[in-house]
């Protein structure tokens, strides 16, 4: 996997070091030699990841990494902080001020390359979700941006048949209001993330009865839970386990002795980021409803209905396939006496008398402004012909009153168009019969049903 990395460093020394070596990982590298110049290239560049050196003169490490997390434009890249200093307190400050890891140097480069690969991988989702998010926002179908919410009542499962130190890190981060579950076996995991929507996983590597690599394993790979944020905790021994729980999805990592400060930093990171991650997929979410929906009555557009129609038609349509087109009667007459708010007021009470009056597995669309079109799969003309006939005399029913003491009458006109199983028709070719029965009906004299015939 390649990627952009920034390597930042008032040691020349340094810099020719880590550019030689992750030149010949064939990551693309650029260097810079103080902050300021560190974030000039951020910005410019757009690398994957920076490792940013914490001693340096004029704006330090620390600094620099407050002023890439501040800015919109860098916040997202991920940053590892790299210094002399193995003090938990440095670690700590660093992870406080944004950063995603804290290497030691000498810099283990088999552990640099793991972090490398792991925080690229996940800037490269956040990246895509965050480039989505931003589409959407463009076009005024996504929420605007927000800051992330307190870490305080998320969830986290700590995984440790070490009753002692689960008991410690339980403590740590209920400091920090997070409601921290145990499971100490492989089966206790297993039925607690399946019953509850975890925001982090603490995974022990010491653990004895279980191999705690397989429970990373299957946290990957199961559905719910491949998302989730996890993190491995390890004695200083257990390097190549690390290496491993890297290798098979693990976001971080945390030696023993316990920092119980550490802790809750890196778990605070990891949550936010999982908030992050969740407000951007559900941005999606909302754009892609509204992007399908009629925002008046809640139903599907026409965009849905044709793409809908063809994934219908793809699978074979098993047992056929029915459209009713439905038009208001005379609805312009409501909108010249009485506006387009009572006009609406209307087609919300239709909307909502039709969606209570078709089966769980039919779709409803709005066609147009006072068209509705209901997809029935597995339908046949003689239950098509009694559907349509239900819904139009539920619309002839409603009491719909504009104004004080004035009751107006509200039908449909309703048009029908059938395929059977393995027809090799089109949607364009089933919503042109239905547009065309529909008519017929309107001549007919309105608030009746009409069977087309497919052209």
């Amino acid at each position: 996997m390649t990627a952009r990395i920034l390597i930042v460093d008032d040691v020349a020394a340094n810099l020719r070091l880590l550019e030689a070596r992750l030149s010949a990982e064939y990551y693309q590298v650029a260097t810079a030699q103080d902050g300021q110049e560190a974030l000039r290239m951020a910005r410019s560049w757009q690398p994957d990841l920076v490792l940013l050196d914490v001693m340096m003169p004029g704006l330090d490490g620390f600094e620099t990494c407050r002023a890439l997390k501040r800015d919109p434009m860098t916040q997202h890249i991920a940053v590892v902080m790299v210094t002399s200093l193995d003090q938990g307190a440095e670690r700590v400050r660093g992870l406080e001020a944004g950063a995603d890891d804290f290497l030691t140097k000498p810099v283990d480069f088999t552990t640099l390359l793991a972090r490398t690969r792991s925080l690229v991988r996940l800037k490269r989702l956040l990246d895509e979700w965050r480039v989505r998010g931003e589409t959407a926002r463009a076009l005024g179908l996504g929420a605007d941006g927000a800051t992330l919410p307190s870490v305080a009542g998320a969830r986290a499962l700590i995984v440790d048949d070490w009753e002692d130190s689960a008991e410690a890190m339980q403590q740590a981060l209920l400091e920090e209001g997070i409601l921290a579950g145990r499971a100490s076996s492989e089966a206790e995991m297993l039925a607690l993330t399946q019953a509850i929507a975890f925001d982090l996983v603490v995974i022990s590597l010491s653990m004895v009865g279980d191999d705690p690599l397989r429970l990373a394993s299957r946290l990957r790979a199961g559905e719910s839970t491949q998302a989730v944020p996890m993190l491995v905790v390890a004695e200083p021994e257990q390097r190549d386990l690390v290496l491993r729980g890297f290798d098979l999805g693990a976001n971080d990592w945390l030696m023993r002795p316990l920092d119980p400060m550490e802790l809750r930093a890196r778990t605070r990171n990891q949550i936010r980021r999982k908030f992050y991650q969740d407000r951007l997929r559900s941005d999606i979410g909302h754009a892609l409803e509204l992007a399908l929906t009629d925002p008046l009555t809640g139903f599907y557009n026409q965009r849905y209905l044709s793409r809908h129609l063809q994934t219908l038609l793809a699978a074979g349509a098993t047992n056929g396939l029915a459209v009713l087109m439905l038009d208001v009667d005379h609805f312009k007459q409501i909108n010249d006496r009485w506006g387009h708010q009572t006009g609406d007021q209307a087609l919300t009470l239709i909307a909502q008398t039709l969606r209570s009056r078709i089966r769980v597995f039919d779709s409803i669309a709005r066609y147009g402004g006072e068209e509705f079109v209901v997809v029935m799969p597995g339908t046949g003309e003689l239950d098509a012909l009694s559907a349509a006939e239900r819904l139009r005399g539920a619309v002839e029913e409603i009491r719909f009153v504009p104004e004080m003491g004035l009751v107006h009458p509200l039908t449909v006109s309703v048009g029908i168009a059938c395929c059977a199983a393995g027809s090799q028709t089109t949607p364009e070719r089933l919503i042109l019969a239905a547009d065309q029965a529909l008519y017929a009906a309107k001549r007919a004299g309105r608030n009746q049903v009409k069977v087309g015939q497919m052209v």
